[in-house]
């Protein structure tokens, strides 16, 4: 169980805090990592795409031409995949494009993404990220202090002033540690727990 350093919204020392190694420990693993991912952003398609078929597309109960006579190939419709405006042979139609994965499988993989973020010295335990008003620039100021660039900021609790004074930031963003997810993990560089959020994640992974 590695022991790391806690600081404060200025990078002075606050207090250490022990990484459980069920948690911050384990092996990475890419091939799990990679399905967890897959099944998460398959399960953000809405899925609503659709096509006509020729059962569809209006028109086309009667005859165009005769059948004899005219010199053409014979047509029995104009709804016909062949014509422009006919239907549509074999195209998208409403679908779940969700894709089960367990729940051993998942926890696996998110102990298996903080673990990457700690080996790689990624992890920045914070004590508190609260800020005294809602101002991105207020929050530009702790980044530069704490050296982040690129950042998921996780906490516990309701810090609306942290919400807001991020949000239009591309290379930021704050969840609750309730929300915490493979894919946010790894999109973004460095990770950003703070001291609650720690507790909380050791207490429910390190089961």
């Amino acid at each position: 169980m590695a022991t790391v350093e806690i600081v404060d919204r200025e990078r002075k020392a606050a207090g250490t805090a022990e990484l459980p190694d069920a948690v911050f420990g384990t092996e990475v693993k890419g091939h799990l990592l990679h399905r967890v991912v897959v099944a998460q952003l398959a399960g953000r398609r809405a899925g609503t795409h659709q096509t006509k078929t020729r059962s569809d597309v209006s028109g086309g109960g009667k005859k165009p031409f005769r059948q004899k006579g005219t010199g053409r190939a014979r047509m029995g419709t104009t709804r016909s995949p062949l014509l422009r405006g006919g239907g549509t042979v074999f195209g998208p139609h409403p679908r779940a494009y969700d894709v089960k994965v367990n729940r051993k499988e998942t926890r696996a993989a998110l102990c298996s993404a903080l673990s990457a973020k700690a080996k790689g010295n990624k992890l920045i335990l914070v004590e508190d990220l609260s800020l005294p008003a809602p101002k991105t620039r207020d929050f530009l100021k702790v980044a530069a202090a704490l050296g982040l660039t690129d950042a998921l900021l996780v906490f516990d609790g309701a810090p609306e002033n942290l919400e807001l004074g991020v949000r239009n930031l591309k290379a930021f963003k704050t969840i609750p540690v309730s929300a915490i997810n493979v894919y946010d993990v790894l999109s973004y560089d460095q990770l950003v727990l703070t001291r609650a959020a720690l507790e909380k994640i050791s207490e429910v992974l390190g089961k």
